[in-house]
This record gives structure tokens, sequence and C-alpha cells, in this order.
């Protein structure tokens, strides 16, 4: 599937920057909105758990889409390209970004952790209005600037998302899944968070699998076989990941400058951040750059579906 061939209608455009979720890639983000459409997909190392509350919206990923209504709620990781390429003139959605170092923390069937980070999207509508008021409250607490206030906000919503697991879901790809006896390992669980809290500290910096283990009192070659085995994906590339999401936000900048986005975003080389960069976008940080500037400022009307 081709994401830039998906619908953009007539109507505010997502415009990502290095304060918006792309730019703060190891940060805990809650949102309660009128959710714009995207031009282009965009992508940030967190997982991202979506609850509409008015109205629909459509996604589109990589090797699959999906619409949300109203009371139906949405949990994938957003390290895959994803776009929301519809949403109805009276949509309203909340929900969150979720660092992988808390995703690891909660108490989800192995199944479930595993299907998302290998890019399938978890879908439920075992909702309730005690859903919306929480949401709300959530957000409201997350920007009061009271710590202890956005910590009860955050501690609830990982409830939240624990219970998902507890009550019908389904997956992408419409595998039934049980249940039983598929409950995470708590040690191997503390073991990535702690290997997410250094990388997410550290991710700027010249750091390496054996920093990694180290700072988990790990072996180099357990901590990566416990890493992919985890999260479906290497820590080079989790890493690579955290760093390409910064550099997709600091490319929106007026005047960014290639070269030093892909030094201040941790990479050693210009040769390496175009490689990696092509990987993941399918086009150079140059061509990036360019086409992002022309669909934020080309006016809403030209868009067509």
């Amino acid at each position: 599937m081709n994401l830039a061939e998906s619908k953009v209608g007539t109507r505010a455009i997502y415009q990502p920057g290095a304060s918006s979720i792309e730019g703060l890639p190891t940060a805990l983000q809650m949102f309660h909105a009128h959710p714009p459409v995207m031009a282009m997909p965009h992508w940030h190392a967190q997982v991202e758990v979506n609850y509409v509350m008015r109205g629909t919206v459509h996604y589109r990923m990589s090797d699959h889409e999906f619409r949300l209504n109203a009371g139906e709620m949405c949990l994938f990781w957003g390290g895959q390209p994803h776009q929301m390429d519809e949403s109805s003139d009276d949509s309203l959605y909340a929900g969150a970004h979720l660092p992988l170092v808390y995703f690891f923390r909660l108490r989800l069937p192995i199944s479930v952790s595993s299907r998302l980070m290998k890019g399938e999207t978890l879908l439920t509508s075992a909702t309730d209005a005690a859903d919306n008021e929480n949401f709300t409250r959530w957000f409201r607490y997350a920007n009061s600037g009271d710590a202890a206030k956005a910590q009860h906000a955050v501690d609830e919503l990982l409830l939240r998302i624990e219970r998902i697991a507890l009550e019908p879901y389904s997956m992408t790809s419409q595998a039934v899944i049980s249940l039983e006896g598929d409950h995470p390992y708590p040690h191997s669980s503390r073991s990535v968070a702690r290997m997410c809290d250094f990388i997410a500290a550290n991710f700027l910096h010249d750091i390496d699998s054996v920093d990694i283990a180290r700072a988990a009192d790990l072996h180099p070659k357990y901590a990566m076989n416990l890493f992919k085995r985890s999260t479906g994906m290497t820590l080079s590339k989790y890493v690579t990941l955290l760093r390409l999401s910064r550099a997709q936000a600091m490319l929106m900048s007026e005047g960014a400058n290639v070269l030093q986005v892909a030094m201040d975003s941790g990479f050693g080389s210009i040769s390496a951040f175009n490689k990696s960069f092509r990987h993941i976008a399918g086009m150079s940080p140059s061509d990036f750059r360019r086409d992002i500037r022309l669909v934020t400022t080309v006016p809403a009307g030209a868009f067509r579906n």
C-alpha cells in the first residue's frame, strides 16, 4: 500500500514540529482534540493509544487500514509509518503516546505486546461513558502543571490500557488470541524497561549494545536477544528510530540543514543518516523536507478527495 496516495480532504493539515511528538520521542504525551488529517505518513518511537469520543477517523498503516467510530479505541506501534487520512468534521479523539519504557511496564499478554511491535493494530469497542470523562480528566491533569496530578493521570491511563486485554478485542490479522498462560515475565519486562530508560537518556550520544546492556546489568548478547524477543527489533534499530523521530521533526524547521540535523540527531555521518532515513521514509531527508514544506504551505482547499 502506498501511504502517500491516501485521501486528504479540505481541512486543517497536521504539522509536526520540534515540540511535537516526533521531536520528543522519549516523552509521554496525552492529547484531546479534533484530529487534523495528515498530508504525509509520519512515525514516532512510542506506542499510540487513540480513543474516538465523537465522529470517525480513518488510518492507513504500512500493510493495513482501519476506521474508528465513536466509542472505539485502538493501540499500535508508532514506529511504523502511519497516516490519519480521514477525519470527520465533528471528530474528537483523546489518547496518548507511550514511550517503550512505559509500554514494557504494562502487564499485557506477551502475544499482544509482541504483535503490536510487529506492526499489528489492536482494536476494541469495549468502552463506556467513563472513558469519555476519564480521558478528558487525564488530559487536563497532564497539562495542569501539577506533578502529582500529572503522575496520577499517567498511572490511571496505564491501568486503563492493561484493562483492554481483559475485555473483547481484535487484532488486525483477525486472529483469535488466547490469553491463558500468556503473561509477561516480570524480570524480563523490567530489564527491557531499564534498557529503554538508558537509551532514552543517551540516544543522541555514541552508544552501543555493550553500554545498553551494562546499564541493565546484563551480558550484551543476552540483552540483544531479550530486546529483540520483546520488541521485534534490535537494540540498534530502536536507537536509530529515536534518532530518526527527532530528525523528522527537525527537518520541519525553517532553514533546516540536513547535515546539521544528522549530527544533532545522533548520527555519526551524513551517509548513515541518509541510508536510515530512506529506509523508513522511502525518500531522502532532503526530499522529505521539500515535500513536507509543500504540503503544509499549500492552502487546505488544494487537497481534494
